[in-house]
């Protein structure tokens, strides 16, 4: 009787074990990828970790000098008839500046140079391809 017993309890182990793997193996089922339909016969790359290199040295041995410093942005004042009629009605100076400045960097050289409160820069390129400052301000 006990033969039996012990006979009947191990297929019976073997019969679980069997309903165990199957609903594992349809929990599986559950969570696996479906396959992606692709809608355009244009494959898109996707984008990848880029990072940037390390180099051990840098390959410019010494960095670009900056040549549009506070003396290169003035050239000289403008001395002609209209720029002096400027000068004396509307208390404003005139000057011939660097193309490539700016009028932050205008008002910030002649502040620094005249001592001069700038309240206005109107600047414009001649047909000389010069470009020309007005600065109004308190002197």
């Amino acid at each position: 009787e006990e033969i039996e017993e012990g006979s009947s309890c191990p297929s019976q182990s073997l019969s679980q074990s069997k309903d165990l793997e199957s609903q594992e193996g349809s929990a599986e089922s559950v969570h696996s990828h479906k396959k992606k339909i692709h809608m355009s016969p244009i494959f898109l790359q996707p984008k990848t970790l880029w990072l940037q290199k390390q180099p051990k040295y840098s390959r410019k041995s010494t960095p670009r000098r900056n040549k549009l410093d506070l003396y290169a942005i003035i050239k000289f004042p403008l001395t002609a008839e209209s720029a002096m009629k400027k000068t004396e009605d509307n208390n404003t100076l005139v000057f011939i500046v660097d193309v490539k400045a700016n009028k932050h960097q205008l008002k910030q050289v002649v502040k620094k140079f005249h001592d001069i409160d700038v309240a206005k820069v109107n600047t414009l390129i001649r047909c000389d391809r010069e470009k020309k400052a007005n600065k109004t301000g308190i002197i």
